[in-house]
């Protein structure tokens, strides 16, 4: 049995928006650091955009936080139900562990460094309900507290002040308290803030810099002011036109100002002592981060649509998109034939293409409301031929991104998977009716010329041999058949108990790769049907991806285990795992000079990997 050997991740386009407060920016000024999936990405600011990534987690990262200093990286993670979810500390200069923390069960909600960065606040979620403090020099843990009080419930965020290292101050539903720690002993001790009759849910919450005033951010759409010193509250605000759908982030620029991030997408500047909106703007999806760089010249805002967007310090009605990715479910990826340069992804209502050495976005295609399930370049790169869920087949051209043809209603119940022959003259594609569907591609328009019904489930796959004369298309009856693509009848037909997800010809076509449910991957003679083999390539969970290099040597699989695969085609021996997907691997594409592995995932990423040698 070969060694496993980790597969090297080069880059990824992604953002974990979803977080609150997951993105920021470093001290040093050069980096931001943001969560995607089980990975801490930390990517250089300026010049060539270069990205290096903390792994250790199990599962997706949940919160991160760094040091005043920035010597320090605290991440902590969601796990399953019953199980304890761990705090990583990194040491930023060599980004390595320095102490795995367990406490908390199932879910890190926020973390918090002192100020001289002596301690680590650590809260857990609801299943939870405690705060827990740590030695950060030692990783010992060296005290704990529930968090509700009498007349509230759990606390969801919480912050050290900024000059105190014996002083942090915890919020959430219906409750805000101040916590003093003893120097020699550290017993936590809270007291509850005045709050006269005012009742909200806080969502976020800064300090001011004087360490006299917290701001609380609310699902009301106001602030509320908390005098700390006093423990009473000081005010709220704004007293008219509210943050709609909430205040989802808020943070203290350097010059003093408020910056104020709401559920609708606005971004405000506000004044500190009435809340007053100075400057507003809005982006796409509630803003979750606000990340000021140190002296505050530029803001970096993190939406949960998964952008980021750089803003200047003084003015926020203009802004650049610094990170663009897909902020749901990636269903499909594809090269182009013959070149590694570029490839496609499709998503929720838009069809993008990357530069693969860089992960530049070069063009973005939208849909608004449909998802686009299925994607393929012609042979000769002129078009763009994707499948939606409206039963439209669309085709773009892939410089402007301008629609040429479309073909309605093409299937009934949405366009599951397209191929294109590769004489550039035909679309095979199929749909969640079953049907297997043969189109002219003209100049000027599409036509039908051939329909076959044999699946009883939706058409997951579809793949064209060289010579065009036959196609294979899999489903989720657990059939895979060869089509003739001349007579348009069957040729072969294999069954596995399972849900097919993908199918490939090997090279040299004379044999087939499915995967499925079932976790294994089949080997299949192309001439017949017959089964040659099984594989099980999983132990968790079902396979939906699978792609075959070029040379036929080693073929790529992952799917519910988050884990990507390299397999040697003739032993069958895996011998290269990429980990730190942020969800169910979906589909991956291996590029036609070998150089790279694409992975994408149900939560919108998108990850590339080194082609091992």
């Amino acid at each position: 049995m070969a060694d496993v050997k980790n597969l090297e991740l080069l880059s990824t386009i992604g953002f974990g928006g979803a977080i609150r407060d997951g993105l920021h920016v470093h001290p040093e000024r050069q980096h931001l650091v943001y969560p995607l999936g089980c990975t801490v990405v930390v990517e250089k600011i300026g010049g060539k955009r270069s990205q290096q990534f903390l792994q250790g987690h199990t599962d997706q990262v949940s919160c991160v936080c760094i040091s005043p200093s920035g010597r320090y990286i605290a991440s902590g993670q969601h796990t399953h139900q019953g199980y304890a979810a761990d705090i990583i500390i990194w040491d930023f200069k060599t980004l390595t562990r320095k102490h795995r923390l367990t406490l908390h069960k199932v879910l890190v909600t926020d973390l918090s460094f002192s100020s001289s960065e002596k301690f680590l606040l650590s809260l857990g979620g609801e299943d939870d309900g405690t705060l827990a403090l740590w030695d950060v020099e030692t990783g010992q843990a060296l005290a704990g507290a529930p968090t509700a009080d009498v007349s509230g419930g759990h606390a969801s965020t919480l912050s050290f002040t900024n000059h105190d290292d014996f002083t942090f101050v915890s919020s959430g539903k219906y409750t805000i308290r101040v916590w003093n720690i003893h120097p020699r002993t550290h017993t936590l001790t809270p007291s509850n803030c005045v709050m006269r009759a005012l009742r909200r849910v806080v969502t976020c919450m800064t300090i001011s810099p004087d360490d006299e005033i917290a701001y609380c951010g609310t699902t009301s759409g106001d602030i509320v002011l908390i005098s700390i010193p006093n423990k009473v509250l000081k005010g709220t605000g704004p007293n008219k036109n509210l943050f709609a759908r909430g205040v989802t982030s808020i943070a203290m620029s350097p010059s003093g100002e408020l910056l104020v991030g709401a559920g609708c997408g606005t971004i405000a500047r506000c004044s500190p002592k009435t809340i007053k909106v100075i400057e507003s703007n809005n982006v796409v999806g509630a803003v979750t981060s606000i990340a000021f760089t140190p002296g505050g010249q530029e803001i970096f805002i993190g939406s949960d649509d998964s952008n980021i967007y750089r803003f200047s310090q003084d003015d926020v009605s203009t802004y650049e998109e610094r990170i663009v990715c897909h902020p749901q479910r990636v269903c499909g990826v594809a090269f182009p034939r013959g070149t590694s340069e570029l490839f496609a992804t499709c998503s929720h209502h838009s069809v993008r293409v990357w530069h693969t050495p860089t992960g530049k976005q070069l063009l973005a295609i939208n849909v608004p409301g449909i998802e686009c399930n299925a994607i393929d370049f012609t042979p000769d790169g002129k078009f763009i031929i994707t499948g939606w869920e409206d039963g439209v087949i669309r085709v773009f051209l892939p410089q402007s991104g301008k629609e040429k043809l479309q073909m309605q209603n093409a299937h009934s119940k949405g366009v599951t998977a397209v191929a294109v022959t590769n004489d550039c003259t035909r679309i095979i594609s199929g749909g969640g009716d079953g049907l297997v569907r043969v189109w002219r591609l003209g100049s000027e328009c599409i036509t039908l010329l051939e329909s076959m019904k044999e699946h009883k489930g939706s058409v997951t796959d579809i793949r064209v041999r060289h010579n065009d004369e036959e196609c294979v298309s899999a489903s989720a009856d657990g059939s895979c058949i060869i089509w003739d693509l001349d007579r348009f009848v069957r040729n072969q037909i294999m069954f596995a108990s399972a849900i097919f997800s993908q199918v490939r010809y090997r090279p040299d076509e004379a044999q087939l790769l499915t995967c499925g449910s079932d976790r294994k991957v089949h080997y299949w003679e192309a001439f017949d049907g017959s089964l040659i083999r099984e594989l099980e390539v999983s132990a968790t969970g079902a396979l939906s991806a699978l792609d075959i290099s070029p040379d036929g040597h080693l073929f790529a699989t992952g799917g519910q285990d988050k884990l990507l695969k390299v397999v040697t085609y003739d032993e069958g021996e895996t011998l290269y795992v990429g980990q730190g997907h942020s969800g169910d691997i979906t589909r991956v594409a291996i590029c036609p000079n070998q150089k790279y592995i694409i992975s994408v995932t149900n939560t919108g990423s998108i990850f590339r990997w080194r082609f091992p040698e």
